[in-house]
């Protein structure tokens, strides 16, 4: 039985985020709705709420965050013949408009119109969500294994956006991966480095409990870049030749114009992490991206392919995925899961409607 009402993690203003009771989402005769099992708590999630985003407009009605979501098909329209009730999924949030080259291409993702949920259209941090007639044409909804957790499931988001990454590094197996930043997308770059075969993955930070944890995902080497110098080490451990694909996935411009001195011959960096607006001229070596034929790339997102290579190594055990949840919430607890996500000792909090 649908209820009337549910909970939901709404967005007002920056600084201005509650969980309140809101209606159920109506469904047209394309849609489909979504018991969620879990969502994912990222970095964006975190912006929205203390920053606002550029797609919602100040003063527009409140929107429930929530882009990570996993969760269980309850009801179809009478036009879905698909998605049959019961079906478990993971949601793929970004929204192209179906028209411009990217997204004939496949790039959803980098749709210069793009909608996403949990951004321009309410998202998961709820106990119900809407899955649109647009979602489900483009096949944005992934059918999950019956032996995938929600709170596991609701990684293969970030994971994807990883997975980009590395494709976009073109690492093969055996070739070297360092890391700059251990924050969650880091620590998610070593988990899934592992399943590309990356030997060895080396990880930088400044804070202690990320490098530990990127310990346990299975980092070789850490280096705590306040002790010692990150240049120094990868001389040491490459006999000077540098690293196949070095992945900067800390929003620092500093990180960005050193990269390329970390990077072997015909080696990859990628700029992963974005930086603040306004922020954004990094100076690089010119001659060593000339000499040592350097690429120098940045990805963001995922699109639907992504996803499903994604789904393919987490559900066959490829990437472990258990030790990057870090802490479960109920959704009634979110402001203080939203606090929670923000120390150096978690990699992904997840909140998880009670069942009702």
């Amino acid at each position: 039985m649908i209820p009337a009402s549910m909970l939901a993690v709404r967005h007002h203003a920056p600084g201005d985020l509650r969980v309140e009771r809101v209606p159920v989402p109506e469904i047209g005769s394309q849609d489909a709705l979504l018991k969620v099992g879990a969502v994912g708590i990222c970095a964006t999630d975190q912006k929205i709420a203390a920053r606002g985003h550029f797609k919602i407009l100040s003063g527009s009605a409140a929107r429930t965050l929530g882009h990570e979501v996993a969760g269980t098909i309850v009801a179809v329209g009478e036009e879905v013949s698909r998605l049959a009730l019961g079906t478990r999924v993971a949601v793929v949030p970004n929204l192209g408009c179906g028209h411009c080259p990217d997204c004939v291409a496949g790039d959803m993702h980098l749709c210069p119109d793009y909608d996403a949920i949990g951004i321009t259209i309410d998202g998961g941090m709820a106990e119900y969500l809407r899955l649109p007639a647009r979602a489900l044409a483009a096949g944005n909804a992934l059918v999950l294994p019956p032996d995938l957790p929600y709170h596991h499931a609701t990684l293969l988001e970030p994971l994807a956006c990883c997975y980009n990454s590395l494709a976009a590094c073109h690492l093969k197996p055996g070739g070297s991966l360092l890391v700059v930043g251990a924050g969650p997308m880091g620590l998610m770059h070593v988990a899934l480095g592992k399943a590309f075969g990356a030997a060895p993955i080396i990880v930088s930070d400044i804070q202690e409990p990320r490098l530990a944890l990127a310990r346990a995902l299975g980092a070789d080497v850490v280096i705590d870049a306040r002790r010692e110098s990150v240049a120094q080490r990868v001389r040491e451990l490459t006999g000077g030749r540098g690293i196949s694909a070095v992945v900067v996935a800390v929003g620092s411009a500093e990180a960005q114009a050193e990269a390329p001195e970390w990077t072997a011959r015909k080696g990859t960096v990628n700029f992963f992490a974005s930086l603040p607006s306004g922020q954004d001229a990094v100076p690089v070596p010119a001659n060593r991206i000339h000499y040592q034929q350097l690429a120098i790339t940045g990805t963001t997102g995922a699109n639907v392919t992504h996803f499903r290579h994604t789904l393919s190594l987490v559900s066959t055990g490829r990437v472990e995925v258990a030790a990057l949840v870090t802490g479960r919430y109920p959704l009634a607890e979110a402001l203080p899961a939203f606090a929670q996500g923000r120390l150096p000792e978690h990699a992904r909090v997840v909140l998880e409607p009670e069942e009702g």
